[in-house]
């Protein structure tokens, strides 16, 4: 049977936000990438934050109501980061998925730093595979 670790389904090429980066920035490179969410990297590319979709929406909302000027990544994104390893189990991430609300894991290295990205879609996308090939 195939093995399912992470890095065999992660994107290897995630969104990768930067701390100084306006919310507004940040948007339009989700919306134009089509992701839900992505890493928040500094300068070494270690993974220092995580913005999803949602906090920006809600950022949006906020500043509309309040007016607020220009916001940066640093000041919305969510600390500390929910990560994985890329030698981790698929099967292990679907479960803590189902208990669990972020939609997009950053896959970092022992040293947290960023190797890639996995979302439910690729786990999905795994999950059927496995299963395909197990009762073939």
């Amino acid at each position: 049977m195939e093995s399912l670790e992470i890095q065999k389904y992660m994107n290897a090429r995630p969104v990768k936000l930067d701390v100084k980066m306006t919310v507004a920035e940040a948007v339009d490179l989700l919306l134009s990438r089509k992701q839900t969410g992505g890493p928040v990297v500094d300068y070494n590319n270690k993974v220092v934050g995580f913005l999803s979709e949602q906090d920006c929406i809600k950022h949006m909302i906020d500043s509309s109501y309040y007016r607020e000027q220009i916001c940066r990544v640093e000041d919305i994104m969510v600390r500390p980061v929910v990560s994985v390893k890329a030698y981790n189990s698929v099967l292990e991430l679907a479960q803590t998925m189902i208990r669990e609300k972020p939609k997009v894991y950053p896959v970092v290295d022992d040293d947290g730093y960023l190797v890639g990205a996995i979302d439910r879609s690729a786990v999905l996308a795994a999950l059927n595979k496995h299963f395909d090939s197990g009762f073939s």
